[in-house]
C-alpha cells in the first residue's frame, strides 16, 4: 500500500476520466460510460492499495486484477498507462488496427492485464481461480475483481459466489459497479438485482457497501476488505455511470457510444475545469 492524499487519487481519477473520454472519442467507439463510473476506484486500486510492479508485470508475489465487465478496458488501460505499463500517449491507438489496446481486454498483448475479458459473467469464475492458486501455493497476494451490475443477471456468477464461500477464499476482493445501468436501460427492468447485499451473505461472501465515488470510502472499504481472511469479501459501490461529464451521468445512451465533435469539447471543459 502505498502513502498517498486523498486528494492527490482524486485528481488521478479525473485524468483516467480525461483519458478515457480521449480515447473512445480518437476511436469513434467504445464504452465511456461504465469507464467513468469506476474511475475513482481505478485510482485507489492502482495507486495505493494494489501491491504491484509495472516494471515487472509477471512479478510472482503480484497482487492480481480481472476487468470482468471487459468493455470498460478504456479505463483499465489509462490506469495502467499513467502507472507506466506502457506510454500515456499509446491510449489514443485503442481500437485501432495493429493496435495492442483492443475493444476488450487480451492477456498477452498488454503488460498489466492478466485475463481477457468480454463475455460477462466469466471474471469472478477466473478470480476464484487465481485466488485458489494462491491460497494453495501459500502466497499473500490478493486478487481483485471488478464486476458490472448488470453482469451479474448472469449465473455463472452465482455459481462462483458459492465456489468461493465454499472454500473460504478471503484473498479475493469482488467489485460492483452499483450504477443501475446496462445496455438496454436500467438493471431493475431487465432482472432486478435487489436486495443485492442480502444475496452476496447468502453465499458465504463478506459485504461492504461504500459510495463509488468517494476516494475515502473507496479507501476504507477496499483496506477492511483487505483485513477478511477468513471468506470472500465483496465491495458494493453504489456509482453514477457516466460520473463527471454532465450529459452522460445516468444516460444509458452512453454506454457503448463516443461523443461527437461538440461532446467531446463540453466534455474536456468539464473535466478539465476539475483539474485546473
Amino acid at each position: 500500500m502505498r502513502d498517498i492524499s486523498v486528494a492527490e487519487l482524486e485528481a488521478i481519477a479525473n485524468r483516467l476520466r480525461i483519458h478515457v473520454i480521449e480515447m473512445t472519442t480518437a476511436a469513434g467507439s467504445g464504452h465511456p460510460g461504465g469507464s467513468l463510473s469506476a474511475a475513482d476506484l481505478m485510482a485507489v486500486l492502482f495507486f495505493r492499495n494494489m501491491n504491484h510492479d509495472p516494471s515487472n508485470p509477471q512479478w510472482e508475489d503480484r497482487d492480481r486484477f480481472v476487468l470482468s465487465k471487459g468493455h470498460v478496458a478504456p479505463v483499465l488501460y489509462a490506469a495502467l498507462a499513467e502507472s507506466g505499463y506502457f506510454p500515456v500517449e499509446d491510449l489514443l491507438t485503442l481500437r485501432k488496427m495493429g493496435s495492442r489496446l483492443q475493444g476488450h481486454p487480451v492477456r498477452g498483448k498488454v503488460p498489466g492485464v492478466e485475463m481477457s475479458t468480454g463475455s460477462l459473467g466469466q471474471g469472478l469464475s477466473m478470480s476464484c481461480g487465481i485466488a485458489l492458486a494462491g491460497k494453495m501455493d501459500g502466497k499473500d497476494y490478493k486478487t481483485y475483481c471488478l464486476l458490472g451490475d448488470g453482469e451479474l443477471q448472469s449465473g455463472q456468477n452465482w455459481e462462483a459466489a458459492m465456489f468461493a464461500g465454499q472454500y473460504q477464499l478471503g484473498n479475493l476482493i469482488a467489485i460492483v459497479d452499483r450504477n443501475h445501468l446496462q445496455i438496454t436501460g436500467n438493471t431493475e427492468d431487465a432482472v432486478g438485482l435487489d436486495p443485492l447485499p442480502e444475496k452476496w451473505r447468502a453465499f458465504k461472501w463478506n459485504v461492504i457497501v461504500a459510495k463509488g465515488h468517494s476516494i475515502r470510502q473507496l479507501m476504507e472499504a477496499l483496506d477492511k476488505a483487505a483485513e477478511a481472511h477468513s471468506r470472500p469479501t465483496v465491495i458494493i459501490m453504489n456509482t453514477i455511470k457516466g460520473q463527471g461529464v454532465s450529459f452522460m451521468e445516468n444516460n444509458a445512451g452512453f454506454h457503448g457510444k463516443a461523443c461527437n465533435k461538440e461532446e467531446f469539447e463540453q466534455a474536456m471543459r468539464e473535466l478539465k475545469g476539475v483539474s485546473e
